[in-house]
């Protein structure tokens, strides 16, 4: 596999997991016990750390995108792994 794909595999992995991440680990300010601004809506961050999720998605995007260029390359799980479904009759004409 070439370092081009396995960049923008990364990458696409990488914004996934930020964006999966956003919810987790935030308090509104009422569940902080802090004031709301005028005009803040109540459902808002008290204090949101983008240093934070930045190394939650990095450190995310680095096992999967390992674990997706292993597989590829040993070939652990395959397309016919993911075929659960049963398969047609073999004569369909009657």
């Amino acid at each position: 596999m070439q370092w081009t794909s396995i960049l923008a595999i990364y990458f696409l992995i990488w914004v996934m997991s930020a964006f999966i991440m956003l919810p987790f680990g935030v308090r509104t300010s009422e569940e902080a016990g802090e004031a709301l601004v005028p005009g803040q809506a109540e459902s808002a961050p008290a204090q949101f750390r983008p240093g934070k999720l930045l190394v939650r998605a990095t450190l995310i995007a680095i096992v999967l995108t390992s674990l997706f260029v292993l597989n590829y390359e040993y070939g652990w799980i395959g397309a016919s792994d993911l075929d659960i479904l049963p398969k047609p009759p073999e004569n369909l004409s009657r």
